[in-house]
Parts: structure tokens; sequence; C-alpha cells
């Protein structure tokens, strides 16, 4: 059993590992393209959000769940298995760990590269409306938040083990469809870090709004239809 030091502190690194690798490779795709090269694309910019995500959650899922997003977290919250102040301690620890990343990134990354992508933090499309953008970050990140309930935290759940396969192709799946037009945030630390370190601050409140709406949304109708109305079997 882990005390609640030992959880904040994974919280605080797996979300570190989660922004420094994904907004990384939004840096290492500008870089490429700047100098001619082929960049990563969206395909392997995905896939770094993905793996970053599904190795954290594997990693250290047993010791703080695995959240390392505040949407997660108020998903558990309105499901009673977090309680208020611990909740907030998470999201603490989530946003440390999202701004250590960034700045680390700010670190070693020339600002001729990281400036033109404001360090990798999510931009709404110019023909996409603020409400659209927090329609689709509610959506995608309440495919996220009913997957890790479904994986993690669902015992019943054959794949219990490795959820966080399950949880990284979700976020994949997620980016890709996302990304073009919002940034495929799902996850207010991934926006907040990012933006503190590279004071872009347009759109924030479709980086929140959006994502805690819908892991909210996804925890409740988890834990209303699958968890607490279990027929007898």
């Amino acid at each position: 059993m882990y005390n609640l030091a030992q959880k904040l502190i994974a919280e605080l690194v797996g979300t570190f590992a989660v922004i420094f690798i994904t907004a990384g490779a939004i840096c290492a795709d500008q870089y490429l393209t700047a100098a001619g090269k082929p960049g990563l694309g969206p395909l392997g910019i995905a896939l770094a959000y993905g793996l970053a995500v599904g190795a954290m959650v594997t990693a250290m899922g047993h010791i703080s769940g695995g959240h390392f997003n505040p949407a997660v977290t108020i998903g558990f919250w309105v499901t009673r298995r977090l309680g208020t102040l611990q909740s907030v301690l998470y999201w603490i620890a989530q946003s440390l760990g999202a701004f250590a990343a960034a700045h680390l990134l700010k670190f070693l990354v020339a600002d001729t590269i990281w400036g033109p992508v404001a360090l990798g933090a999510p931009l709404l499309a110019s023909d996409f409306s603020k409400a659209h953008g927090m329609a689709l970050e509610a959506a995608t990140t309440f495919l996220v938040v009913f997957a890790v309930f479904a994986t993690a935290v669902d015992a019943r759940g054959s794949s219990t083990k490795i959820g966080g396969l399950a949880i990284g192709f979700t976020i994949t799946m997620g980016f890709l469809f996302a990304g073009p037009f919002t940034g495929g945030a799902m996850n207010p630390a991934r926006a907040l870090g990012p933006a503190l370190a590279a004071s872009r601050w347009s759109n924030q409140g479709v980086y929140w709004i959006g994502p805690l709406l819908g892991g909210v949304v996804a925890g409740f109708l988890y834990d209303s239809v699958f968890l607490r109305r279990q027929p007898p079997e």
C-alpha cells in the first residue's frame, strides 16, 4: 500500500513524462520540418503521446492509479473514488509535472524551434470555433476516461493488467482526429504546462472545460451503468 506522498510523486513523474515526450515530439517535428527533412507528422506525434501515456500507466498505475490527467482525476472524484483534498493534490502534482516538463524542453530546445509551436501547447484551428473545440475535447476525453474506467477501475475487466495499452491506443486515436482541429490535448495539464512556459494562453478554457466535462460524464456513466447497477450473476 502506497502513502499519499508516494502517489503524488508518481503523478508528478508520470505527468512529466507524458508532457515531456508529447510536447517534445511536436518540437522535434518542427525541427525536422524546418531543416527540410521529413517530420514526424500527426501519426508520429499521436504515437508518441499514446505510447507515453500507455507506458506511464503501465509502469505506475499500481501506485497512484496512473491518472496523469486532471480529467481522469475528476472522473474518480465524481464517482467518490477520491476525496476532494486528494483530488486537488493530484491536480497540483500533475500541474507541477507538466510545468517542469515544459520548462525543461524550453531549456533544451532552441527558441527558434519551440517558438513557432509554443512548446507544443495545443492550438485551436483558426476556422474551428471555441464551442466546437470544447465539444471535440470533451468527446475525445470522454473516450479516454471511459477506457480508464473499463481497464484500470473495473476489476472484472480481462485487461486490468495491461490497461495502459488500451488507454494509450485511445489517446492515439483521439489525437489523430482532434489534433488538426484542437491540438488533441484531452488533458488540461497537457495544455497548461506548455502554455505557462511559452506564455501562450489563447483558448485555455477549451482545454479545461472540454476535458473536465468529458471526464465527469465518462466517470459517472461507467460507474452508474457498469459498476453500481451490475445485475446478480
